[in-house]
């Protein structure tokens, strides 16, 4: 515990330094000071969020509020946009394995493909730019028209209200649009591949799934769950900190999406280093 105070009074007195002596020019420059300055916001913001998740009270009603404005409400455009993948998935990938005599493969290579990556990155895609765009300029708009403000005068925890309760909702909802969006274009595969060679649905997803490890599924859930508090944290973040009135409402929603792709790329990129490690083992 002596550890980790002395490890937070030495960030703290550092960035403290870094305001106190800031200039035209800054300690090291302008925008490395900046970078600093942000990243230690970033770090408070979510610690604050971890410190708040376990205390009451628990906003249960406005979780169960926000999840279906994050789910059920998505839910139309993850089914249209799922599907369409699947069937042009499918009919990209039927001519090459036709021509190398693989055309019985093609039901494995959707499941692989649906399961490893194209369920939860297109589900995270897609969430972030309705659903992050949608919590960045909501909560920035409550910013800047000192809603937040108000509430913290009227004895509520608006972190806790707004930020948690957010935050929550993303995380446990991506992960289950991320497998309803994943059925769904295997679905479409699915009509496709029953359109040319008349395949029934039990041997369909048989194949499909016969190539699909523990492994796949497992990294696909945990990948799931990581973009939700990622779109979530960053959603929130930039519109709890939003400024200069109607414009920074806007530039909150952008830098929402922005940034959220930005860290889902970076994610995934990483994930899929760490379950390729996992599965030379």
């Amino acid at each position: 515990m002596n550890i980790k105070h002395t490890y937070i009074r030495i960030i703290d007195s550092f960035y403290w330094l870094i305001r106190k002596h800031r200039s035209d020019d800054g300690i090291f420059t302008h925008k490395l000071d900046r970078f600093f300055l942000e990243t230690y916001d970033i770090h408070k913001f979510i610690s604050r969020f971890f410190r708040e998740l376990f205390t009451k009270p628990f906003e249960f009603r406005e979780i169960i509020r926000q999840s279906y404005e994050v789910g059920v409400r998505s839910i139309p455009l993850i089914t249209l946009t799922g599907f369409v993948i699947g069937v042009v998935f499918t009919r990209q990938s039927r001519p090459p394995l036709v021509e190398f005599g693989a055309a019985s493969w093609l039901p494995s290579l959707i499941g692989i493909a649906f399961v490893r990556a194209l369920g939860p990155l297109v589900t995270a895609l897609i969430s972030s730019g309705k659903v992050g765009s949608h919590i960045g300029a909501e909560l920035a708009s409550m910013k800047v028209t000192e809603q937040i403000d108000a509430m913290d005068v009227s004895a509520v925890n608006p972190y806790k209200f707004l930020v948690v309760t957010r935050v929550v909702a993303t995380t446990i909802m991506i992960p289950l649009l991320m497998l309803y969006c994943t059925f769904v274009g295997m679905l479409g595969s699915f009509m496709n591949v029953h359109q040319n060679e008349l395949t029934s649905f039990v041997t369909f997803f048989e194949s499909a799934f016969a190539q699909v490890s523990f492994l796949d599924v497992s990294a696909a859930v945990f990948k799931s769950i990581l973009y939700g508090f990622t779109i979530g944290i960053v959603a929130c973040y930039r519109g709890f900190n939003a400024t200069n009135g109607t414009q920074g409402v806007g530039r909150a929603a952008n830098r929402a999406v922005v940034f959220s792709m930005f860290l889902i790329f970076a994610e995934e990129l990483l994930i899929v280093q760490i379950t390729h490690w996992i599965a030379a083992f």
